[in-house]
């Protein structure tokens, strides 16, 4: 399965806590060709391997996240099978016109099994176009109810939608936990995320030369509201670009985070272990 050498471990265990195992394994065709997704499926991966290999450089708990109802039940399934694994069910922002009330109703009921520890990924992305704006806003506002009925984290996908995502937050009232996935807002947007107690997830894209705003959001984000994800298969980190992700590969991004915090790497992950803990609940 590895497709690039393995990092050195931790000396601290941490989780990833955004991926894709069924993308990662084959289960489901990457859309419009994604070239990365395509290398991943092709090396005919399994969960055990990925485990193994993540296990292996301390990464020890993974959370594979959910994007339409076919995904998250096989997502759901795969945190019943596996220890360590745990899930997110939702309808990706791309897919909300498929957020009918029969499909939200079967997506609470996946968030209530207790491997489940999130509603996610949902939210708004205004970079593409494959459902639109009226019915993306109708999704993310009935992912943010349920979210709140069924007491799970919320998980954000924000693509070139920031305000409106957080005027719709603060339209719904949020719910008491929520997660900028693969955060990529500036250190204006994280402060405002600090203000309302919101969780950034930093993915592969930190450590990327052109990314300086993302390190300096990561500057402002205080270490109790940071987590580490890979968004695996996709946002390799440096200096993986254009070849699939992994969870083995977090202990790049960790580093770069450590640096930029001017922190001990194992002191971070022992920190995002805890806000793992307080996010999706206890392991």
């Amino acid at each position: 399965m590895t497709t690039v050498p393995a990092p050195p471990p931790l000396g601290a265990e941490v989780f990833d806590s955004h991926c894709h195992l069924d993308i990662m394994v084959g289960d489901r065709k990457a859309s419009s060709g994604d070239p990365v997704a395509l290398a991943a499926q092709a090396a005919e991966g399994s969960v055990g391997r990925i485990l193994a290999e993540a296990r292996a450089v301390g990464v020890t708990r993974l959370v594979t996240i959910g994007y339409d109802l076919r995904s998250s039940r096989w997502n759901a399934e795969a945190a019943r099978d596996h220890e360590g694994v745990y899930a997110g069910v939702a309808i990706h922002p791309n897919e909300a016109h498929a957020a009918t009330p029969e499909t939200l109703a079967e997506i609470e009921k996946l968030a209530r099994e207790p491997h489940v520890r999130a509603v996610g990924e949902t939210g708004l992305d205004y970079y593409r176009d494959w459902a639109s704006r009226a019915d993306q806003d109708a999704s993310f506002r009935a992912h943010i109810e349920i979210a709140k009925r069924t007491g799970k984290a919320l998980v954000i996908h924000d693509r070139e939608a920031h305000d409106d995502v957080l005027r719709v937050l603060a339209e719904e009232g949020a719910p008491e936990v929520v997660v900028f996935h693969s955060f990529s807002g500036d250190a204006g947007m994280a402060r405002k995320c600090v203000d309302a107690g919101y969780f950034m997830s930093f993915s592969g894209p930190v450590t990327y030369k052109n990314a300086a705003y993302l390190r300096e959001a990561a500057r402002v984000a205080p270490q109790e509201l940071i987590l580490v994800e890979t968004d695996a298969p996709y946002l390799p980190p440096t200096p993986h670009r254009g070849k699939p992700n992994a969870p083995y590969l977090i202990p790049l991004t960790m580093r770069c985070l450590a640096q930029v915090k001017g922190m001990d790497v194992d002191d971070l992950a022992r920190a995002v272990s805890a806000n793992g803990e307080r996010v999706f609940g206890a392991w």
